[in-house]
């Protein structure tokens, strides 16, 4: 975050930004570790111009064009009615911003606020039981009536239920996607998220109009992890995504709660031997373990 700049510096900085991310030359996570350096995005941005094959070129190209592309689709993602919220903005969430592996922007559809900040992940099958989807309900019930946000992958199966018994119940979710902002995947669930934007926050940290890979659904969970203050693995198999947020949000210093009941599959019953892994019986386990966690900073 650039603290006490100007609103055209900040402007110029998350253009030059969005630049330097268009290019592609590097990770992302190289990018976010550059703009952290002296001179910010711009200088990171003339520095890649500058070198080619290893080689530094005595006349580097002009990084005006690929700021002024930049800006130009900034505004277009403005008034489709997307909102991007960049690592220099005071408004990034402040739970992802402190996870190491946080992305240098997400791009929202809807509205993120202050509350989110105090939110949950449920998380599991997209081929979930009845008993796992009256599960998921359950558990996104209490932590709505306990004032917890609720986040979720907007996936079939445990997410789709957690999402759905959010709405039904009042309470406020926000959905993580593994797609740009423009596409609903799975199309089932393309008015659930027209939704949830409509009403609350539907966030990605990809391109908008990209399409879903095979990195970008374990990109999604971690993004997930970091939003939420704990992840809660309703009912998963051992290739589910749910197994990687459970590794990435340990790895994060976020607490994981598994259910009884899913202590039937092995690699659960493996992850709940680990530090920082929780079994809950009830849904009730989950924000008692957390306000025990967390008795500082949950107090109202």
């Amino acid at each position: 975050m650039i603290g006490g700049c100007s609103p055209e510096r900040l402007a110029a900085e998350r253009a030059a930004l969005v630049a330097l991310l268009r290019l592609g030359r590097r990770p992302w996570s190289e990018c976010r570790e550059a703009i952290g350096q002296p001179g910010g995005a711009s200088l990171a941005l003339e520095r890649e111009l500058s070198e080619t094959g290893g080689q530094r070129l005595l006349e580097p190209p002009d990084p005006s064009p690929l700021v002024a592309a930049a800006t130009r689709d900034m505004a277009a993602w403005e008034e489709a009615g997307l909102t991007l919220v960049t690592v220099l903005d005071p408004g990034y969430p402040v739970n992802l911003r402190l996870v190491h592996d946080h992305p240098p922007l997400i791009f929202v559809a809807g509205r993120l606020s202050d509350r989110d900040g105090r939110s949950v992940a449920v998380i599991g099958s997209r081929s979930a039981s009845p008993a796992g989807l009256r599960a998921a309900g359950r558990i996104a019930r209490h932590l709505v009536e306990e004032g917890w946000t609720v986040i979720s992958g907007l996936a079939a199966g445990i997410d789709t239920a957690a999402h759905r018994a959010t709405l039904d119940a009042g309470g406020r979710t926000l959905a993580v996607i593994g797609t740009g902002l423009e596409r609903a995947y799975p199309a089932q669930n393309a008015s659930l998220q027209r939704l949830i934007a409509s009403r609350h926050a539907v966030v990605s940290q990809f391109w908008p109009d990209a399409r879903p890979s095979r990195s970008s659904f374990p990109q999604r969970n971690a993004v997930m992890s970091g939003l939420a203050r704990a992840s809660v693995v309703v009912e998963a198999g051992a290739r589910s995504g749910a197994r990687v947020q459970a590794r990435i949000a340990l790895a994060h210093g976020r607490p994981v709660f598994v259910t009884e009941p899913s202590l039937s599959e092995p690699w659960i019953r493996d992850l709940a031997g680990l530090p920082g892994v929780h079994v809950a019986s009830a849904p009730s386990d989950i924000t008692a373990t957390l306000t025990r966690l967390h008795s500082d900073d949950l107090r109202e």
